[in-house]
Formats: C-alpha cells, structure tokens, sequence
C-alpha cells in the first residue's frame, strides 16, 4: 500500500488521466465520480450562477475523441476491456464506442490507485448506464459488483406524453477485492431538532428523526433515522432551482446524496478521490466528514467554486477565524502540475500485470499501426498460426508471441500476425510455437 503523492485538499486542473496516470497506485479509499453520460449534448452553466462559464461537451466521436494510445494500451494489456467496446460499438454505434474508449482507460487508471480495501461509486444514467455496467465488468471484475443503486427524484424534470416519466438515476458500486470496508447504519451527518437545512426543517417524532421539505408547493417527509441499512433505492430529492445549496452546475447533484457514499464506504481520514470532480460536490462531502480529499476537473473556475462552496458550508475561513474552521492560506492546493510517482511506477492494474515483468528494449515506441505495417511488409498477408494466405489484409490480426500474462513485451520482436481463428485460439495461453503445434495435432494448418 502507497502514501499519497500529493497533499490533502488537493485539485488538480487539466485532463484527469495525465493526474491519475502520475498518481502513486493503490492510494486513495474510496472513488466517487460524476462523469459525462454520453448524452449526446452540450451542458452549460446558469449564467449568473457561481458556476457562470462552466460547460462540457458530452458528445463522442470515434474519429475525433479516440486516441491511438489509447487503443494501444487496451489491445495490447486487456483485450477483454476491448471486446466490450468493441461489442458496444457494434450494437449501438461509433459514439458510444468512443465514449467508453475514454472511460476505459481512466477507469483502468482509477482501479490501480484504488487501495484493496476500496470502493468506486460510478454515476451514470440510461444513456449509457448498462454499457458501463459491462464495462466496469471487465475493468474491476463481475464478482466485485455491489449494487446498482437507484437514485429516485420526483421534483425535476418533465413527464413524457408518450413514455413513462424518467425519475432516476444509476449508481454503480463496485469493489477493488472482497475484502473492503462498508458499514450501511452510518448515515452521513448528524441530525438535531428544530434545524433548518436545504428548504426543509427536521423534528423528532415517536423516537426518530424526520425532515419535511417543501418543493413546488408540495410538502414531502423523510426519515432521518431508521435502525435499518437503506436498500438500493435512495429517495433524494434534487436541489431546487432557487436552493441555497445550488451554484448553478449543469449537472450538480445534492451534497445528501455523496455524504451517505463517503459515509458508508470510508472512515475518517480515509482518502476520498473524484476524478470528474465538477462542482465539488464529493469533495465537500469528504471535507464535512472529515475524510482527506483530492480531485481533478478541467473547468477553469473549479478552484474558486470548491473555495466558496467550502466557505458556504463553514468549512472552511479566513486566517485568524475561530478554531475549528479550515484558514484558506496553506491549506488547499490548486495547480495544474501532476505530482512526481514514488511507487514503482507500474502503469498497469495489479491483477492485469504480466506474471513476469521484463525492461523493454530502448528507442522510440511503436504503434500497433506501424507493428503491423512492418509485419505485413517482412511477412505478406500470411498467418503465422496456420501458414494461410489472405488476400485482405483485414483477415490478419496483430498478437504476441510470448502472451503478455507471460511476461511478454509489447515490442516489434514479440509481435505476430494472425488470421481470427488462430488468434482466437492462441488467446493468452500459447506462445507461436504452441499455437503451430495444436493447429498441426488438429489438422489445421495450411497445405
């Protein structure tokens, strides 16, 4: 288990993967993220909100948003994250494709800094929610599934003429091993009679703990304080369009929300982590249970909203308040440098490494592109498996020699081309050698 590579209260401004990719693995607790949903659209802050300016494009494109070291790293290091894209690809179309690429390899990313004993909450919603599921399969394992928790609201949003009204959201929950910290009566934060919060007042009745809010001339109650574990549909209203909480995000969602995952899946001091950090909502919800903290955003006001939002929640003051109360100087840490690794640097997830780990050769790195332009030119459209002759080069496949589980490098001299078939059947247990072997005792090979 590594120390952080940075400190407490940190944001860093810029694209989350060079941050996470500089990041010390298995460091943080707990991942609680609000990525893009592939929605297929603009969003834009309120203009004279706090948030004024911010604003993300969540809409994907195979040509123009994937990256070919990207798609290097999962061909190479885990084409089973690939099948899934690939498979999406097909079904849905280039656009989601596109958009699990980029998840893929930040998910990948934020799997090796998780801790072993950690948990990650993925927020998603119908637009692509079941594509992350199987997605999140294949990057942290289908065992590791906890829940897909619902998140259900009444007050937002309209209600089609021609479908059933959609009222949810999804949040998937998955663990790094079986072995992680969880504790469902824990509830967020503590609650007293007769205090006013987000629009609503709580009061004692029969023993327990309720709050009522009013929203849209309507009033609704909820329990504060049950001797149950919540099941996985969590009834949190939005936060109303003129709320004291809201800073005019386009997609904020309530603090309530976040306070019951870092409450429940973290303990004090633990390290909390999003990535997609926005308006900050986890990391307030880390500062007021009094976990550490650090997030990553590209928007260039995230620094002063996560200020003033601290602010707003007395979290956090000028030098010289009373004690208790964070001063700003010397305590929070905006910049837009990634931090030095001091770990061993491994860029793969633990459990995806090579058995054996080998130096590459020296010299510039190829791309699966050029591999497979120079086999093609050293070899012809010849499968190395079966010795057949394509006359396509689409029919013909790059792979290793030696697989990767075995240690082998993702350099030119361990590299091969083979027809589907053989790839399929050499998959990651032969080496070419083998594979020509159990082609020739099948009779599979050519002539």
């Amino acid at each position: 288990m590594n120390q952080p590579n940075w400190e407490n209260r940190t944001l860093f401004h810029g694209d989350n993967l060079k941050f996470m990719q500089a990041m010390n693995s298995e460091s943080v607790d707990l991942i609680a993220t609000d990525p893009p949903f592939n929605k297929g659209r603009d969003f834009h802050a309120t203009p004279d909100s706090l948030a004024s300016g911010a604003k993300f494009q969540d809409r994907w494109s195979w040509e123009h948003d994937v990256h070919e070291d990207w798609l290097d790293q999962i061909n190479d290091d885990h084409p089973h994250v690939m099948n899934v894209i690939q498979g999406s690809r097909s079904s849905y179309g280039d656009d989601m494709g596109a958009f699990l690429c980029f998840m893929a390899v930040r998910l990948l990313a934020m799997r090796r800094v998780l801790k072993a004993s950690g948990s990650i909450y993925l927020h998603c919603d119908p637009s692509a929610g079941h594509y992350l599921k199987e997605l999140m399969d294949a990057v942290f394992g289908r065992k590791h599934f906890r829940n897909q928790i619902v998140w259900y609201y009444t007050n937002s949003g309209g209600r089609g003429k021609r479908t059933f009204a959609k009222k949810h959201d999804m949040i998937l929950w998955y663990t790094k091993t079986n072995q992680y910290f969880f504790d469902g009566f824990r509830d967020g934060q503590e609650r007293h009679a007769g205090k006013t919060s987000r629009g609503g007042v709580i009061y004692e009745k029969d023993g327990k703990m309720y709050q009522q809010i009013w929203s849209n001339g309507k009033s609704y109650t909820y329990c504060l304080s049950d001797d149950r574990i919540a099941d996985d549909v969590w009834d949190f209203q939005p936060i109303p369009p003129h709320g004291t909480e809201r800073v005019g995000y386009p997609t904020q969602k309530p603090l309530r929300l976040y306070e019951r995952i870092v409450s429940t899946t973290s303990n004090e001091n633990d390290v909390v982590f999003d990535p997609f950090a926005g308006c900050a909502t986890t990391l307030v919800a880390a500062e007021k249970l009094k976990r550490q903290w650090v997030g990553i955003d590209l928007w260039d006001k995230s620094a002063e909203v996560v200020t003033n939002r601290l602010q707003r929640e007395a979290l956090l003051g000028m030098v010289g308040k009373s004690a208790g109360v964070l001063p700003i100087h010397g305590y929070l840490t905006f910049t837009d440098t990634p931090p030095e690794r001091t770990d061993d640097g491994e860029v793969a997830a633990p459990y995806l490494r090579p058995k054996v780990k080998i130096k590459e050769p020296e010299g510039p790195k190829w791309t699966r592109k050029q591999m497979y332009e120079y086999l093609l030119d050293q070899h012809g459209m010849v499968c190395q498996g079966c010795d057949r002759v394509f006359d396509d080069s689409r029919y013909l496949e790059l792979d290793h020699n030696t697989p990767r589980a075995d240690g082998g490098l993702n350099h030119i001299s361990n590299r091969v081309l083979l027809c589907g078939p053989c790839n399929r059947l050499k998959s990651n247990t032969y080496t070419l050698g083998g594979l020509r072997k159990e082609n020739n005792k099948r009779g599979y090979m050519a002539g």
